[in-house]
C-alpha cells in the first residue's frame, strides 16, 4: 500500500485523501485575494478540516496562465506568518507548502510544514531535490513545460501521457538515488497543456499507476471544465465534483481542491462503488 510518512505520522492512500486549497495570493485565478486577514484565514482553514480535508495546501505565488513573477522575500513574507498562524490555531495541521524555491522549502518546514508541493519538479531551483533530501519530508513533484509566464503558448507533445510516464519515472529514479522516498506525483492538469492534452491525461490516469507512488490530482475549478460549458470558475463546482469522480475511478489517491466538503462525499461515493465490487 502507498504510504507517506507526514512528521512522524503514517498516511495510507487505502481511501484516497483530500488537500484543501488555500491560496494567499492577491492573483490566484479563483480564491486571489479572498483571504485577507487572520479571521478570514482561520475561518476557511477550520471549515475544510471540519468538512474533512486531510492537508492544507498554502501558497504565496500565484502559478495560474501569465502569473506575475515575486521575489522570495515577497513569497516568504505571505507564506510564513500564514504557518505560523494556522499551527497555533490547529497544532495538529497538516501543511503542504505549494512553492519551487528550496529556500521558501526549507523556512517553511522550519516552521512547521509538513509537505513541499513543487509546481516545478525541482526543474526551477537546482537546489530543490537536494533540499528536500537533507529535510526528508513528502514531496509532490508536479509536471509542467515551461512556467507560469508562459507555459500555455502552444505547448506540443508527441504523446502526452507517455511522455509525462518517462518524465516521472527518470525523477522518481533520480530522486529515490538520493534518498527521498516519499514522492507523490501530480500530471498538472492545466499546466503547459491544451484542453486536449487535459482530458487525454484524465483518461489515462490510471497509467500514472504504474509508477507505484500516490497520484494527486488537481483539477479544482480548472479551465479545461469551465470552458468546456462556458461558463466561469464560480460555477465550476459541479463539474470539479464530476471530473474528480472520474480521478477517483482512475486511480487517484488525492484531490486537491477548493471544496473540501464535496470532494470528501466524491471519495465517500467512490469508497461505496470499491466495497460493492470486492
Amino acid at each position: 500500500m502507498r504510504t507517506i510518512n507526514c512528521k512522524g505520522s503514517l498516511i495510507d492512500f487505502q481511501q484516497a485523501k483530500v488537500m484543501g486549497i488555500l491560496n494567499v495570493t492577491p492573483d490566484s485565478f479563483f480564491d486571489g485575494g479572498r483571504y485577507k486577514n487572520e479571521k478570514d484565514l482561520l475561518q476557511q482553514t477550520e471549515k475544510m478540516l471540519l468538512e474533512g480535508a486531510t492537508f492544507i495546501d498554502v501558497g504565496g505565488y500565484s502559478s495560474r496562465p501569465g502569473a506575475i513573477h515575486i521575489s522570495e522575500e515577497e513569497e516568504l513574507s505571505r507564506v510564513l506568518p500564514v504557518i505560523s498562524l494556522l499551527l497555533k490555531n490547529f497544532p495538529d495541521i497538516l501543511l503542504s507548502i505549494d512553492t519551487f524555491r528550496s529556500r521558501i522549502a526549507q523556512k517553511s518546514i522550519e516552521y512547521g510544514a509538513a509537505i513541499i508541493n513543487d509546481i516545478s519538479a525541482g526543474q526551477m531551483d537546482e537546489n530543490m531535490f537536494d533540499t528536500i533530501a537533507k529535510l526528508q519530508v513528502p514531496y509532490i513533484i508536479m509536471h509542467m513545460k515551461g512556467t507560469p509566464q508562459n507555459m500555455q503558448r502552444n505547448p506540443q507533445y508527441h504523446n502526452v501521457t507517455l511522455e509525462l510516464i518517462s518524465y516521472f519515472a527518470d525523477l522518481r529514479f533520480q530522486l529515490q538515488a538520493k534518498k527521498i522516498n516519499d514522492l507523490i506525483i501530480d500530471v498538472g492538469f492545466g499546466f503547459g497543456k491544451t484542453h486536449a492534452h487535459n482530458f487525454e491525461l484524465l483518461n489515462n490516469l490510471k497509467l500514472f499507476q504504474e509508477l507505484d507512488v500516490p497520484v494527486l490530482a488537481g483539477l479544482s475549478r480548472k479551465s479545461m471544465l469551465y470552458k468546456t460549458l462556458n461558463i466561469t470558475p464560480q460555477d465550476a463546482l459541479n463539474s470539479t465534483t464530476v471530473a474528480n469522480t472520474i480521478a477517483l475511478m482512475n486511480g487517484a489517491n488525492i484531490l486537491r481542491v477548493h471544496d473540501a466538503k464535496e470532494a470528501v462525499e466524491a471519495v465517500a461515493i467512490f469508497n461505496e462503488i470499491e466495497k460493492s465490487s470486492c
